[in-house]
């Protein structure tokens, strides 16, 4: 029990260095550059920023820091002969690990519960605070409500609140829409109804659209005006409106089954959330993954084989089942495979890979 809490500090002390060392460098990083990006904003602005982006930065790379962790860990109680005494008193490799496997689930399960509703408020408010200062003209918000969507759109003409009954996954298209325009005096101009809008360059092309004048003091009825189509100037996209209904890295796990829950009661896709929200209960598991094929490299003594390439393995193939588990991720996004299979199926490969890649070690 004493080795196991020696390994575990060893452990959680090398991970606290890198992830410092990372946290220093990425902060500057980002400082620079909203330097650039904000010339004109007070430093102390630009300061908030930078930290506001911080926790989001760190929660990404967290897997880089494992791995770099758990090599830097080995090679060290590798060079000071620390595993061959252990390895002589009769403990195996799988019982050495226990501790180090213990921190990095911990860790994993500190950061989907605890980081992880702060990285989401944080990220929020950046993202809110980056819109505000970079903003081209128009604002626009978007929610989600059990009657529908609802969306505004602004410019220095006036708003316009846009109501659909559903829309397409890629918001490209609304149904059964309602286009209610303002004054920026705030009084009521026009109200646009119609089947479909269909989100184009610089407009809404709307279908079987009727149209009535608020603007008058004559009966809006008996002015109205029926449409084949129709077109409404707007300044809104895709991408735009994606991130006002916000990414699931904006919702706290707490809060995204009830948030899933209330986007499939409104008929529209929660799809990207539901994997994004298993793939952060399967996070704990992948970074015991990686903890374990990194010592499957370096655990070896130094003298017994090329450390350098052992290294340089164990951090690309780390990188490599890094970057599947993000593919997978887009896969399950977009309808290709199953969501539990998207979000659980790297993690447990990466587990089982690891532990056949110690196991093959051990026994060679």
């Amino acid at each position: 029990m004493i080795l196991h809490f020696y390994f575990a500090r060893r452990f959680f002390w090398t991970f606290a260095g890198i992830f410092s060392v990372f946290a220093v460098l990425l902060a500057l990083i980002d400082l620079i550059k909203d330097l650039q990006d904000f010339p004109d904003l007070p430093f102390g602005n630009i300061v908030e920023i930078t930290l506001l982006n911080a926790p989001h930065a760190n929660y990404e790379i967290l897997p880089l820091i494992i791995i770099l962790s758990s090599v830097a860990l080995f090679l060290r109680l590798a060079r000071s002969s620390e595993l061959v005494v252990v390895r002589a008193s009769g403990r195996s490799a799988m019982r050495t690990l226990i501790a180090p496997v213990a921190v990095a689930s911990l860790i994993g399960l500190i950061g989907v519960t605890l980081l992880n509703p702060v990285v989401a408020a944080a990220s929020k408010r950046h993202n809110d605070l980056v819109s505000s200062q970079m903003g081209n003209g128009g604002l626009t918000v978007l929610a989600i409500a059990i009657e529908g969507l609802w969306l505004r759109q602004g410019s220095d003409s006036g708003q316009t609140v846009i109501h659909a009954e559903r829309a397409s996954s890629d918001f490209s298209v609304l149904y059964n829409t309602t286009f209610l325009s303002f004054s920026p005096a705030g009084d009521p101009i026009h109200r646009i109804s119609a089947a479909e809008a269909h989100l184009t360059r610089g407009e809404w092309r709307l279908s079987d659209a009727k149209q009535w004048d608020l603007s008058s003091d004559e009966n809006p009825e008996a002015a109205a005006i029926a449409a084949t189509t129709l077109a409404v100037p707007s300044e809104l996209t895709q991408d735009r409106i994606a991130d006002s209904f916000g990414r699931p890295e904006y919702v706290s796990i707490w809060n995204l089954p009830g948030y899933i829950r209330q986007l499939e009661d409104s008929g529209f896709s929660a799809r990207r959330y539901a994997v994004w929200f298993q793939m952060e209960l399967a996070r704990p598991l992948f970074l015991t993954a990686l903890v374990i094929l990194a010592a499957s490299f370096t655990m070896r003594h130094t003298r017994l084989a090329n450390t350098g390439v052992s290294v340089l393995v164990a951090i690309m193939l780390g990188f490599g089942l890094h970057y599947i588990r993000n593919f997978a991720q887009i896969l399950g996004e977009n309808g290709q495979i199953p969501v539990l299979l998207a979000a659980w199926a790297p993690p447990v490969a990466s587990f089982l890979l690891a532990v056949g890649i110690l196991l093959h070690m051990e026994e060679g």
